[in-house]
């Protein structure tokens, strides 16, 4: 009797559509929803990490300038706050555009447009990574910045440079100005490149716990300069306003964590660029050889990418945010 029952109730509930298990849910494939729940635990992964960056900015007294750190464009002298990475974020959103197209001809079963459009997306994802490996060289070779150390930094408190023999020089700068710390072999450089000038808050700082440091005196460009043993140059200065008005000061690096964070987040989101490349270029491939043709399924697979892709290229917009604009 209780077997009947059970039997009359489930043949109620089809009857009304509600019970109908090989029926997709959300009309949606299973390799669909397993990419949603991947993308869904790498959106958790992307959050904590830019919660720590937040966490760890939050705590330090300063923190360099985007404007000031971001400012080289190749081929152009002078300063140029943001347009580089302005042109990567172009490269890899209008390369969302393209995978929109790509998916929109699967979803026609055109072969030939999905080859063309996903071809420019892979380029797109390309173009991206090449310019990310020119940022990351001219940061590491051309400004000396690694996981442990950070050249660029701020100044606390205005001050004015001293001379080699701790007299005030002309050299004075206001709280708020940047600085970059060079080895020697690049100060002079720099200076010539368009830098920012002593004027605009004494470019040429470095670490004050040097120890056996020598006098620099490269064309005699920065009296009163030092390098230690680690080839880093840094200036004393004398504090000039506030409660510390007087006090010798020596410039330090600028806080550790900047570069930790910036080279291992942006090389994660780096890293999802260049999976999604060869994936992309796999698929492309499985496309013109006729893989996805007998599906008839408006190549689903070319579909399923164009979730990652497109959340790799909103995550960009999140790092672009707290590392550039911020």
């Amino acid at each position: 009797m209780a077997e009947t029952t059970t039997l009359e109730h489930d043949t109620d509930q089809d009857e009304k559509g509600l019970w109908t298990g090989a029926k997709s849910p959300f009309k949606s494939s299973y390799g669909k929803i397993m990419m949603w729940y991947f993308l869904i635990s790498d959106a958790f992964t992307f959050a904590g990490f830019l919660i720590a960056y937040g966490a760890l900015r939050a705590s330090m007294p300063t923190w360099p300038m985007p404007d000031f750190v971001f400012r080289t464009f190749p081929g152009l002298h002078g300063e140029h706050p943001l347009l580089f990475v302005t042109l990567m974020t172009f490269v890899l959103l209008f390369s969302s555009f393209t995978m929109i197209r790509a998916v929109q001809e699967g979803h026609r079963e055109n072969k030939n447009g999905v080859v063309f459009w996903m071809l420019l997306t892979v380029l797109g994802g390309a173009g991206f990574l090449g310019c990310q490996a020119w940022e990351w060289k001219t940061l590491i070779v051309g400004e000396n910045m690694s996981v442990t150390v950070d050249p660029f930094g701020r100044h606390e408190a205005a001050g004015v440079y001293l001379d080699a023999a701790g007299h005030e020089s002309d050299d004075t700068f206001v709280a708020g100005d940047s600085y970059l710390m060079h080895t020697i072999g690049h100060g002079a450089d720099h200076a010539e490149g368009g830098g920012h000038g002593e004027e605009e808050g004494g470019d040429h700082a470095a670490d004050a716990g040097g120890h056996g440091a020598t006098t620099y005196e490269a064309a005699g460009d920065f009296p009163g300069a030092v390098v230690d043993d680690a080839g880093y140059i840094h200036r004393k200065f004398k504090i000039l306003e506030g409660r510390e008005a007087g006090k010798i000061m020596t410039e330090e690096f600028g806080p550790r964590a900047f570069g930790a964070l910036f080279f291992f987040i942006t090389g994660f989101h780096g890293f999802h660029v260049l999976t999604g490349v060869l994936f992309l270029l796999i698929i492309m491939l499985n496309v013109a050889g006729g893989l996805y043709v007998k599906r008839k399924n408006g190549y689903e697979m070319v579909e399923k990418i164009g979730l990652y892709w497109h959340f790799v290229d909103l995550v960009w917009v999140f790092v672009f945010l707290v590392f550039y604009l911020i």
